[in-house]
């Protein structure tokens, strides 16, 4: 099996080759940085990882996001079209969906994205989606909630560092329950999508079995850690007062990043699972966020 990979250099990027590479299965990176190419070679699949992220600290330009997330997913898509390979599998996102969220995020939802990276994401999905396919051809649109694993930065690092520096944790007042998707239950779901030729193209929904409440996340930190972090139920109009001023100054909290850290965002697993005759992931919630803590305290050392 070949797969063609864009993005590869970031984190699923390189966790997919490494897991792929151990299979036999030869990698054909492709970046889009260089040049856009003329042709796509020869393969099984392609998996188009590579896009602009969402910019927490908001100094990239919408049309940045357009440019990279939408026109160049356009221009690959057409190459696949044209080509031999049977299956696209594009990184979309849940913000291409919704910003916010309640209750529970499924696929039916209508999509009412409100940043410029949601819109742009949106854009793409809708972009593929209106193409035909012909010759057997599959597209998956994928859009995973937030992506943990081993070695991977990001907001769980954030609260793992203030918690480690038994700094109590003052969000205590804030309920919330949030989805996350750890690196290997993704790994499970690319393997079984190249694999199992039975199962259809279309939109899928990604995270974990089970969400988790940040509270929460702070006793599996305790529990890897041996410690007792002390949660504050500080009140949150405070709270978002001092977020308010880290979007001005160079604080550890901004808007932005408080609104990660509290909001409710669950997402269901549930239409993925019916196609794969799955009860349950492979790694639960609580296992995978252990093995991401973990890796944490090893690079710590």
């Amino acid at each position: 099996m070949k797969i063609i990979i864009t993005g590869s250099s970031g984190f699923v990027g390189q966790n997919l080759i490494r897991y792929f590479e151990r299979q036999g299965v030869t990698i054909i990176p492709l970046n889009l940085r260089v040049e856009f190419p003329h042709s796509i070679p020869s393969a099984n699949a392609l998996i188009h990882l590579a896009g602009k992220a969402h910019d927490l600290k908001n100094t990239i330009h919408s049309e940045e996001y357009f440019n990279i997330n939408y026109a160049k997913t356009k221009e690959l898509f057409d190459l696949f079209l044209a080509s031999d390979i049977n299956d696209f599998i594009f990184f979309s996102s849940v913000k291409a969906v919704a910003d916010s969220v309640n209750g529970i995020l499924r696929e039916d939802v209508i999509p009412r994205p409100k940043t410029p990276y949601g819109q742009s994401k949106l854009k793409a999905e809708q972009y593929l989606s209106s193409k035909r396919l012909s010759g057997g051809k599959r597209l998956f649109v994928l859009r995973p909630c937030m992506i943990h694993g081993p070695g991977n930065k990001g907001n769980l690092n954030l609260l793992y560092n203030i918690i480690k520096k038994d700094i109590p944790y003052p969000l205590g007042a804030f309920k919330n329950y949030r989805s996350f998707l750890s690196i290997s239950n993704l790994l499970f779901i690319i393997e079984r999508i190249l694999k199992d030729t039975f199962v259809p193209g279309g939109v899928y929904h990604l995270a974990d079995d089970d969400p988790l409440s940040t509270n929460e996340v702070i006793e599996i930190i305790n529990e890897v850690t041996n410690k007792k972090t002390r949660i504050w139920a500080i009140s949150p109009s405070l709270i978002k007062t001092l977020a308010r001023v880290g979007d001005i100054l160079p604080l550890p909290l901004n808007s932005e990043r408080l609104k990660k850290l509290t909001e409710s965002y669950m997402v269901s697993n549930e239409k993925i699972k019916k196609v794969f005759r799955v009860r349950e992931m492979p790694v639960s919630s609580h296992d995978g966020l252990v093995a991401t803590i973990k890796s944490f305290t090893d690079y710590s050392l």
